[in-house]
């Protein structure tokens, strides 16, 4: 048995170490360490056993992260075993991980009002704002193309397709419809294909499914919409006099399209929805509750419950779980597979106000984003449930919504007119001509 001389003196135990990072595997030897040994003298004797064969100018110090039965360690080895009821008495398994490297901001693209919704795609970043309008940004923070046509504020955008030179995607406001758009890069021209109207109050919010077939929407009116996105027959597009008001006469409006499916049951308004299969929605309330449904037999199929209105929600397609953000505060995670409807690990709760807004990692199961009326933008670990992994200062007013679509960027939109973004890869936005993009 190895011994390490690393932390304080005092009573000792055996402790394995062990990694699914192959690069950074040790031999799994227990090995005599101080029992209030903390983190980074953990990670000082994983590196000196790393560098043992090879020269200082030729190893790399690497920051480690450590997990027992999944959780990290956050406090002294002793009082981590001693809260878990974890014995000391056999060999403790410490599994661990390359740290996370701590966002850095990148810099803030300035909106005309608040930013309210905000998509990443590739390289490519879509945002909504109560000026009416919505942007696409390149991610130096140049925009690329300004879209007219909604008359009152965006609340929600959903990217449809991506290519390399057309795009489409989804736009749902306060003016109770959801547009369907085309943006050709190489041209710059863009077309708002089509209108679709159905809902009686505004739509919060719109997601794509899986196939890029259809959409579903949420709105302040109680009611899901399920919707084509194929172009097909259509209905005439609109010629009132309301309609001909909202754009330039030599602006081709777009024809009208009505739901495949709606949806009733919720007593409040719906604040968001997603798709959890290719033909299973998720829908979360105003009304304490979440729904499941089924789109293609029109019916609901279980309930999630909780205590407080909910804001938003996101899925991990890896973890299978849904996020929940709460005007009371707290971040869940819940289980849609499990009819019981129980919270799967225990809350995230850090926030000071409303969590407005949730956002799953594109590729890692364990990690999301959140963003509340407090200000305060945060990365979590669910493996550290205790508190939020990292903190992102610089917002200064309270924040609408989070974006994890670009694994490399971390975005947010606020009530201080900016799209805020952070990096832990070193990009750096750039001042566009036309003075929109703020250095920090």
């Amino acid at each position: 048995m190895a011994s390490a001389n690393s932390g304080k003196g005092g009573s000792r135990l055996q402790a394995k170490f062990f990694t699914h990072q192959k690069q950074y595997s040790v031999a799994e030897t227990p090995f005599s360490v101080p029992a209030n040994i903390v983190v980074s003298d953990l990670s000082d004797l994983i590196n000196k056993l790393l560098s043992e064969d090879k020269t200082e100018k030729e190893y790399r110090h690497v920051d480690f992260d450590f997990l027992i039965n999944g959780e990290f360690l956050r406090f002294a080895l002793s009082e981590h075993l001693e809260a878990n009821g974890i014995s000391t008495e056999t060999v403790v398994e410490i599994e661990y991980v390359e740290k996370f490297p701590s966002p850095q901001p990148v810099g803030s693209v300035l909106h005309d009002d608040w930013v309210s919704c905000v998509k990443g795609c590739s390289d490519r970043i879509l945002t909504g704002c109560y000026d009416n309008h919505i942007r696409i940004w390149d991610t130096d923070g140049k925009v690329l193309y300004t879209f007219e046509y909604h008359t009152e504020p965006v609340k929600s955008v959903a990217w449809i397709k991506k290519d390399t030179d057309k795009c489409t995607f989804a736009s749902g406001s306060h003016d109770q419809t959801i547009l369907i758009w085309e943006w050709s890069e190489e041209s710059q021209t863009q077309r708002c294909l089509y209108c679709c109207r159905g809902h009686a109050r505004s739509v919060d919010s719109v997601a794509v499914d899986d196939s890029a077939s259809r959409i579903c929407s949420g709105s302040f009116d109680k009611t899901i919409k399920v919707w084509s996105t194929a172009q097909g027959e259509e209905s005439p597009p609109e010629n009132s006099e309301q309609e001909r008001k909202k754009v330039k006469t030599d602006t081709p409006k777009p024809s009208t399209r009505t739901p495949l499916v709606t949806l009733e049951g919720h007593k409040e308004a719906v604040s968001s929805v997603l798709w959890l299969t290719e033909n299973e929605v998720c829908s979360a309330s105003w009304d304490h509750t979440m729904n499941i449904w089924d789109i293609n037999t029109a019916t609901h199929i279980s309930s999630l419950t909780g205590t407080k209105a909910f804001l938003n929600i996101s899925y991990s397609k890896q973890s299978k779980l849904i996020a929940s953000g709460s005007v009371d505060r707290h971040i869940r995670l819940w289980d849609p597979r499990q009819q019981e409807a129980t919270v799967v690990h225990s809350s995230l709760t850090h926030h000071a106000g409303w969590v407005t807004s949730v956002s799953w990692s594109i590729d890692n199961q364990h990690q999301l984003l959140s963003g509340g009326y407090d200000k305060q933008f945060k990365m979590w670990d669910i493996r550290s449930p205790k508190a939020p992994l990292y903190d992102m200062a610089g917002i200064k007013d309270k924040i609408l919504a989070v974006d994890w679509s670009i694994p490399e960027l971390l975005l947010c939109g606020a009530a201080d007119n900016n799209l805020h973004v952070f990096s832990s890869g070193g990009i750096k936005l750039h001042p566009s001509e036309d003075g929109e993009t703020m250095e920090r």
